[in-house]
């Protein structure tokens, strides 16, 4: 296929965690609030005044100091964000919201707080406990944590209008992206998707970790050109996949993974655009706080969700999107030392394998796998398996 115009650049946004967008929006006067979980929702951290950034750490190759503060059997992704920080790469921030949604995220936010890695006067970190069931009860703990512990440090420290109205102007700026992003996503269905897994997770990682609204032109722009690419003839690609599980901040393992001959046409991770990037419909009839905290409570699918009834709809919200976006497997990825996935991917690997009747590939990975000659061998067995059954069906085998 033709090269998407405006690709190269968001690939170098993605460089650093500092971005051209980020210091254009802080010469502006805006700040910066770092955060590292889904449970923190976005219209809360993009205010008037301020933007979110999803705290990553793109290029990592030593975690030695993470492993000191942390401690080596911690997530490898906390222990390479603390090892950026502790290089400087969050110095920018004015700020941190974290939730108490994992133990492991929670002490990298404090450590980052406490070993001084972000200099900027008036500086503050924030926690706030997150609910672990999905129901009214805890909706109203998730409200009064957010307007306790991000609404209003945000406008005691910073000065942010916190207003209902605010909130509400902050939910149609990500609606915005949530549309542009859905609707470049929306090629992923065809046949033969005229946008590669690579490609997207790029666009969409990058509505992450800049100030979404300097990401609109060149988002509408792509959006456009995709209308008139060609795609790669049918066939092009061995099998169609659904990637699900932890945090994948680096498309390079995406690219891995489509290196093999698959392409990657659904994403349920952290970072991803299944749920993350949809649309928040919000009424009159109530508050906008408390509809944004039901939406990101209802919507989130982390394995740290327990009850029962949670548990069964994250299988269910996996088949739906693997047989909406026609894919021929599931490879469920876990970042190694994660706690939650850690229970979540074998469970949620034979629900979807002898309940649903998926082809599903488990991994445990490293935080940098973009490089990992020993997964590539695990995809490339596994995108024979899935041709080998998809030639058994041809046939009427079993």
């Amino acid at each position: 296929m033709r090269d998407l115009k405006h690709l190269i650049y968001f690939e170098n946004l993605l460089e650093n965690s500092n971005n051209e967008l980020i210091q254009q929006a802080q010469e502006a006067g805006r700040k910066a609030i770092g955060h590292v979980c889904y449970q923190i929702p976005e219209p809360l951290l993009n205010l008037p005044g301020i933007f979110s950034v999803r705290l990553r750490a793109p290029r990592t190759t030593s975690t030695e100091m993470g492993n000191y503060y942390l401690s080596p059997i911690f997530c490898e992704a906390c222990r390479a964000i603390l090892e950026r920080a502790l290089e400087g790469g969050f110095s920018f921030l004015d700020a941190i919201i974290a939730p108490e949604a994992c133990a492991m995220m929670n002490r990298l936010a404090e450590n980052i707080e406490h070993l001084g890695c972000c200099p900027h006067e008036g500086f503050f970190a924030s926690y706030c406990d997150v609910p672990m069931k999905s129901d009214e009860v805890t909706l109203k703990h998730y409200v009064l944590q957010m307007q306790e512990h991000c609404l209003k440090p945000l406008h005691e420290h910073l000065g942010i209008d916190v207003s209902d109205a605010a909130i509400r102007k902050a939910v149609e700026e990500q609606n915005k992206i949530s549309r542009l992003i859905t609707e470049i996503g929306e090629y992923r269905k065809e046949e033969s998707p005229r946008i590669t897994g690579y490609e997207f997770a790029i666009f969409c990682l990058a509505t992450y970790c800049c100030p979404k609204d300097l990401l609109i032109e060149k988002l509408e722009e792509t959006a456009e050109e995709l209308k008139t690419r060609v795609p790669d003839p049918v066939g092009t690609y061995r099998a169609r996949v659904a990637m699900v599980g932890s945090e994948i901040d680096d498309p390079s393992f995406i690219k891995l993974a489509e290196d093999t001959g698959l392409v990657v046409v659904a994403d349920r991770y952290c970072f991803g655009s299944l749920p993350g990037r949809q649309e928040i419909v919000l009424t009159d009839d109530e508050d906008a706080l408390t509809q944004v905290c039901r939406y990101y409570m209802q919507s989130g699918q982390c394995p740290r969700f327990l009850n029962t009834e949670k548990v069964n709809e994250r299988h269910a919200y996996v088949d739906k999107i693997a047989k909406e976006y026609k894919a021929d497997g599931i490879i469920i990825e876990q970042i190694k030392f994660c706690d939650y996935w850690g229970y979540g991917r074998p469970f949620m690997h034979a629900v979807l394998q002898n309940e649903y009747g998926h082809q599903v590939l488990s991994i445990d990975r490293p935080y940098n796998a973009g490089q990992s000659g020993q997964l590539r061998t695990r995809i490339q067995a596994f995108v024979e398996a899935m041709e080998i059954k998809k030639i058994q069906n041809e046939k009427g085998e079993h």
